[in-house]
């Protein structure tokens, strides 16, 4: 039987987020947006009741990774992404790519899973291109 503390513990287990998802949850924040954001605004847009601090760290490490811009804005900055989301998922389909070992395959297997909405889409995207 779990005592109150190993209660806790593991309520706030169930409560940690998968490695990545609050940062993806920053980006999605800033691509829905249509201007820069404060620190503070993009909190207000976020699930949960997360610090203030975390969401800075969260920025600052963005940041430093390149994947957004930031300028002074009072006493503080706000934050824009450096690409779209488009072109951030993209970039990240083609890193994947680059480090398996048998390009082929994986195309091979990417394009079996496709629904056939998506098939029909990226052959008419591989058709504009190709023209």
């Amino acid at each position: 039987m779990y005592g109150m503390q190993e209660a806790e513990e593991a309520g706030a287990a169930n409560r940690r987020r998968a490695p990545g998802a609050l940062e993806s949850s920053v980006l999605a924040a800033l691509w829905a947006a249509e201007e820069p954001l404060t620190a503070a605004q993009v909190r207000e847009r976020l699930p949960g009741d997360l610090a203030q601090t975390t969401v800075l760290t969260i920025l600052f490490r963005l940041y430093e990774k390149g994947m957004l811009t930031r300028r002074r804005a009072g006493r503080g900055y706000v934050y824009a992404p450096e690409r779209d989301e488009a072109s951030h998922t993209a970039g990240r389909m083609r890193s994947l790519l680059d480090q398996g070992s048998d390009r082929e395959a994986v195309l091979s297997r990417f394009v079996s899973e496709l629904s056939p909405e998506d098939e029909r889409l990226l052959q008419r995207l591989l058709g504009e291109h190709d023209g």
